[in-house]
C-alpha cells in the first residue's frame, strides 16, 4: 500500500469527567461523537486519547503512532499556568488534562505533527507558547454572546486574515461559526499569528508559524456537521507528514 493510500492516524484529546451510564456512575474518558465521525469523514482514523500520567518520553512514544493530533474542547485551564488567580466564573482545574496535553503538544511542535486545536485547544496552544487568556468574556464584552449556556450553540461572524492557512482552508474573508466559549485569547503567545477575528476584537483562530501545519480555533467546526475543511485540512496534513517520516525512515535504512 502506497503513503497516498493510507488513512492517517488522528489522536483526539478527551474529557476526564464523571459520568452516568447504567448503574455505573464512574470518573470516565469521552469525547462526542461528532469530533471523531468529521475526523473520519475528512479520511482519517480517529483515536482517543485519556488524559493520564506524562513525560516527554511517553508523549513521543504516543506521538511516534500518530499523524496527527487534535486538541479538543473542555474546561477551563488552570489560570496558575498563565500566572493569573482563578476568575470566579472560571471551572475548577483539570490539572491531568493541562500537564497532558501541554506536554503532547510541545513535543507535537518539536516533531512538526500537524494539528489542530478546538476551543479549549486554541487556549492550550496560547499558555504553552506564553500567552494569557479573559477569563470571562461577559467582563470584556458585556453579555454572554459567546456562551449562551445549556449547551446552546450561538454563532458569530469571523473576519479572515488573508495570506494564512485558515484561509487557504476556508477561501473566504468571513464566516459565521458556532460558539461555546466564556474565556478567550487575550495576550498572543510566541510565534503565534493571528488569523480571524470577530467584529469586537475576540480573537477566533491562531496560526503557528514554522510548522507544516498547526492550527487553532476558538469555534467549534465540529459542530458544522456539512464542512469538514478544516478537519480535511489537517488529514492531509497528517497524510504528507506520514510520507515524509517514510522517506526519511527509507533514507536512514540505506545510508
Amino acid at each position: 500500500m502506497s503513503d497516498s493510500d493510507r488513512l492517517p492516524v488522528i489522536g483526539l484529546t478527551t474529557y476526564l469527567e464523571r459520568a452516568k451510564t447504567g448503574v455505573w456512575d464512574v470518573p470516565a474518558s469521552f469525547l462526542p461523537k461528532v469530533y471523531f465521525d468529521a475526523v473520519e469523514k475528512a479520511g482519517g482514523i480517529a483515536v482517543l486519547l485519556p488524559p493520564q500520567a506524562v513525560s516527554d518520553a511517553i508523549a513521543d512514544r504516543l506521538l511516534d503512532s500518530l499523524d496527527g493530533l487534535i486538541l479538543t474542547g473542555g474546561k477551563d485551564i488552570e489560570p496558575s499556568r498563565y500566572g493569573q488567580e482563578a476568575h470566579a466564573e472560571t471551572d475548577e482545574p483539570r490539572r491531568d488534562r493541562d500537564a497532558w496535553e501541554d506536554s503532547l503538544l510541545r513535543r507535537a511542535i518539536e516533531r512538526s505533527v500537524p494539528f489542530l486545536g478546538i476551543c479549549r485547544g486554541a487556549q492550550v496552544l496560547n499558555v504553552a507558547l506564553g500567552g494569557t487568556l479573559h477569563q470571562h468574556l461577559p467582563d470584556v464584552v458585556g453579555d454572554r454572546r459567546y456562551q449562551a449556556g445549556e449547551g446552546i450553540f450561538t454563532h458569530v461572524g469571523v473576519d479572515i486574515e488573508n495570506d494564512s492557512k485558515l484561509a487557504e482552508l476556508l477561501p473566504t474573508t468571513s464566516i459565521d461559526v458556532p460558539v461555546y466559549h466564556h474565556q478567550a485569547i487575550d495576550r498572543l503567545g510566541d510565534g503565534l499569528v493571528v488569523t480571524a477575528k470577530t467584529s469586537d476584537g475576540i480573537i477566533e483562530a491562531v496560526e503557528l508559524h514554522g510548522v507544516p501545519f498547526g492550527v487553532a480555533v476558538q469555534w467549534h467546526p465540529e459542530e458544522s456537521t456539512d464542512d469538514i475543511r478544516l478537519f480535511a485540512g489537517l488529514v492531509e496534513a497528517a497524510r504528507e507528514y506520514r510520507a515524509e517520516q517514510n522517506r526519511a525512515g527509507q533514507d536512514s535504512a540505506r545510508a
